[in-house]
């Protein structure tokens, strides 16, 4: 079998003009960015916005191990399928971090036959955009600094600033750094930090904006600090929000790319799903929605993580409902939730998850099951994906076929789109097109209007299965800080691991009977959420001991090698 890039560099790529036409999209809205990717001017919106809207499929997946379980492979690859049955789709995804292709995970761009191209620009800077984020986070934390050391004329309180630097790479050295040192020339020394570019809020509020003045309107709101009378200090506060505003005014035009098939793809954004909602764009959707029969849009990690994220907020700020979701398993997965199998990125696979064990099966099965009932509270058919593997016996694929089907789902249906492309994904596609056409009882899992710890509660038991919930003094105070500024009306983002469906990530399978505790709550208002912390969240992850950076080079030719 080729690597992945060798499949992607071996591919026919069409110009992307011909990917537009597709989409009959007028040239006066396309501005390439070489042969085979473009940014879409946003006054495309105002042309399309009274079209009819195609059919919406999300992809999400039970809780995943430490290797994925083929989101993107088996979103791209559906797009691919759908295709072939004849409906014009488009594929929306988010831009991929710098810091996992270098560092343990690898490239985004799907995998095998199921990828989206040219993969190398797609992995690695793209347009810029993240590039652009991140330089309108840095610039807001420059000025920030710089008020504190021009006679803090906001009473800055320095001992309450939020607001770190951020950085695109994996760099742990960087959590935790003292800054102004040197000459007193140099700025007032504190204790700060760098978070990785993508866990930045200007990332989540670039995803969440639906037009270039939303983009400014939320800019403004961002809380960098307090002041010493216990006032926050936004951006507006510090005049800086117009500057971030310009820019990110290329980065707030979607890119258009494509699969290895030629199915249009966008690509926007990258909003961090631990502690973000993990999708790609409003405005990428919208698009898409408004020039394809169907759009096949991705939610980060599993379906208690990002696709409850998903519905709760990004459904809400929108205004559009999915038609329905595919939950994406693998049958390593499923046995790894039994408990008795550790999973490790970077390390050999425990050889026993390649071989036919029921056992394994009948315990960790109840993932799944739990999954499926998470999307299935919001009203939403679903349909399950088996992401095959070579070493799944035809056993435990149709017992995964029958208990899908028993726990509610509409069809389960085995995928091979990495080894055979759009082919190995016909019966899902015929599945997921008799899914959407059923009728929808969507519904939101909490009203905007009740309390902060009402709406934690709900989440915590409805999705996560917890018994309850319990807050540390810091996150209590928070939640009345918050509640007196009168953003208790917001939507809750949880933070928490995305290896468990507690906050627990060696606890597998189903949990239950256990107690959710919040140690901290935070507030992104531009981007318009509170994220309560379960757990430790790291916002800037480590290097491993060999980084997948250290394949990566260029050829004589310039080609780029060594990205998978």
């Amino acid at each position: 079998m080729l690597s992945d890039i060798d499949i992607a560099q071996k591919a026919k790529k069409d110009r992307i003009e011909k990917i537009a036409e597709k989409l009959k999209i007028d040239k006066k809205f396309i501005i390439p960015y070489g042969k085979y990717i473009a940014k879409i001017e946003l006054s495309i919106l105002d042309r399309i916005k009274d079209r009819p809207k195609g059919k919406y499929i999300l992809v999400t997946a039970i809780t995943p191990t430490p290797l994925g379980e083929g989101k993107t492979v088996t979103t791209i690859g559906l797009s691919m399928a759908l295709n072939r049955l004849g409906k014009l789709t488009s594929t929306c995804i988010r831009q991929p971090s710098l810091g996992p292709v270098f560092g343990i995970k690898g490239g985004a761009a799907g995998g095998g036959y199921s990828q989206v191209l040219p993969m190398e620009d797609f992995n690695l800077h793209f347009t810029g955009d993240v590039h652009a984020v991140g330089l309108a986070h840095n610039l807001a934390a420059a000025f920030l600094d710089n008020s504190l050391f021009k006679g803090n004329k906001l009473n800055i309180d320095a001992d309450k600033i939020y607001w770190r630097r951020v950085v695109d790479v994996s760099d742990r050295a960087l959590r935790n750094v003292k800054i102004g040192l040197g000459s007193k020339d140099d700025g007032i020394p504190r204790d700060t930090g760098f978070d990785i570019t993508v866990a930045s809020e200007i990332m989540a509020i670039l995803a969440l904006s639906d037009s270039l003045q939303n983009l400014r309107e939320r800019l403004n709101k961002i809380v960098l600090a307090e002041s010493t009378n216990g006032e926050p200090i936004t951006t507006k506060d510090l005049k800086v929000s117009g500057s971030m505003s310009a820019l990110l005014k290329d980065a707030i035009k979607p890119n258009l790319i494509q699969t290895i098939e030629n199915t249009p793809c966008f690509v926007h954004a990258g909003p961090f799903a631990n502690i973000a909602h993990g999708n790609s764009s409003i405005i990428a959707d919208k698009i898409a929605l408004s020039l394809s029969d169907y759009v096949v849009t991705e939610a980060g990690f599993g379906a208690d993580c990002v696709a409850e994220k998903f519905f709760n907020i990004k459904c809400r700020i929108s205004g559009l409902i999915p038609d329905a979701a595919v939950i994406v398993c693998s049958i390593r997965a499923i046995k790894a939730h039994s408990g008795r199998f550790k999973i490790v990125a970077g390390m050999p696979l425990d050889t026993c998850l390649e071989k036919e064990d029921m056992q394994a099966m009948e315990e960790g099965i109840c993932n799944l099951e739990k999954q499926i009932e998470n999307v299935l509270i919001f009203g939403i058919p679903v349909v399950v994906a088996i992401n095959r593997f070579s070493c799944d016996t035809d056993k435990e694929v149709d017992f995964v076929v029958k208990k899908a089907k028993q726990f509610g789902a509409d069809a389960c249906e085995v995928s091979e789109v990495w080894n055979k492309g759009s082919k190995g994904g016909v019966d899902l596609g015929k599945a997921v097109i008799k899914a959407a056409s059923r009728p929808k009882k969507f519904k939101f899992l909490y009203p905007l209007n009740i309390p902060i710890k009402e709406k934690i509660k709900i989440i915590a038991t409805s999705i996560y299965g917890a018994k309850d919930t319990e807050y540390s003094d810091m996150a209590k105070d928070k939640i009345k800080l918050f509640t007196g500024r009168g953003w208790s009306n917001l939507p809750i983002c949880m933070a928490k691991t995305h290896l468990s469906l507690s906050h627990d990530p060696n606890l597998k399978g189903r949990p239950k009977d256990f107690i959710l505790p919040i140690r901290d709550i935070c507030a992104s208002i531009g981007a318009g959420f509170l994220y309560p912390l379960c757990g430790t969240m790291r916002t800037m992850p480590g290097l491993p001991s060999h980084p997948v950076g250290e394949k990566i080079d260029i050829d004589g030719e310039g080609n780029i090698i060594g990205l998978s």
